[in-house]
C-alpha cells in the first residue's frame, strides 16, 4: 500500500470519528489501567459491567489491595480468567503503593514491570491515559492490518512496528482507537462488512465481500 492510500484511509477515519477513545469506562489512569488488566482476552462491555459496581467502591490501590483477592473476586468473578486478573491486579496495586506512591507510572518499562501488564496494556495506558503515540495491536488491529494492507506483519510486534513507521504522524496518537473500532464493527473476522466500509474503495484485501 502507497503512501497516499494510506493518508486517505485515516482521513477517512478521522472525518468519520474525530475523538476516538477507548470503549472501557474509566475515569482516571488507575482505573484504566485495572480495566485493560481485565479485558484481556474478554469484552469491554463485560469488563464494564464489572467495573460499575467495583469503582464505587474500590477505585484506588489502597482500596483495592484491602479488598484481598477474595473481595476483588466478588466483583471481577464474571470476567474469564478472573483468578490469574485477581491475583495480578492485589500484586500490581501493592507495587504501585510501595513502589509508585500510588500513582500509575507514564513510562514503558515501569508499566511492564507491574504483574500482568504486557505490552499491550502497557502501550493502551500510555496511549489513552498519558497521550504518547503508542500503538496497542490486538487481535482486531492485526487482522486490519494485514487484511486491509495498511501494515503487514507475520506477528503482533511487527504489526506494531509498522504501524508506528507508516502511520501518518498527524494520525498516529488516535490510530489504534480507530483500527480497534473498524476491526470490531466493519472488518470483522469471520466476513468483514465490505459493502458498508468506509474505506473499501482504498482497501487492498483482495476477496471483498459485498453485503
Amino acid at each position: 500500500m502507497n503512501k497516499n492510500k494510506r493518508e486517505k484511509i485515516f482521513q477517512i477515519l478521522k472525518e468519520n470519528n474525530p475523538n476516538p477513545t477507548t470503549e472501557l469506562e474509566y475515569r482516571n489512569p488507575f482505573e484504566l489501567l485495572i480495566s485493560v488488566i481485565l479485558s484481556a482476552q474478554s469484552t469491554d462491555v463485560g469488563v464494564n459491567r464489572a467495573t460499575k459496581k467495583l469503582y464505587p467502591v474500590a477505585n484506588t490501590p489502597q482500596a483495592i489491595y484491602q479488598l484481598g483477592e477474595t473481595g476483588l473476586k466478588e466483583y471481577i468473578k464474571t470476567i474469564g480468567l478472573y483468578n490469574t486478573k485477581g491475583a495480578n491486579i492485589i500484586k500490581t496495586c501493592k507495587m504501585l503503593m510501595d513502589k509508585y506512591d500510588s500513582q500509575v507510572p507514564d513510562n514503558r518499562e515501569a508499566l511492564e514491570s507491574l504483574p500482568g501488564v504486557g505490552r499491550k496494556t502497557a502501550n493502551v495506558v500510555l496511549n489513552t491515559a498519558f497521550g504518547q503515540p503508542t500503538m496497542a495491536v490486538d487481535t482486531h488491529i492485526f487482522r486490519v492490518s494485514n487484511r486491509t494492507g495498511i501494515a503487514p506483519g507475520k506477528n503482533v510486534l511487527e504489526v506494531e512496528k509498522q504501524l508506528l513507521k507508516l502511520v501518518p504522524k498527524t494520525y498516529l496518537h488516535d490510530a489504534h482507537h480507530w483500527l480497534i473500532l473498524h476491526g470490531r464493527y466493519t472488518c470483522i473476522a469471520r466476513k468483514p462488512r465490505c459493502g458498508s466500509c468506509l474505506i473499501s474503495h482504498l482497501c487492498e484485501y483482495p476477496d471483498k465481500i459485498e453485503d
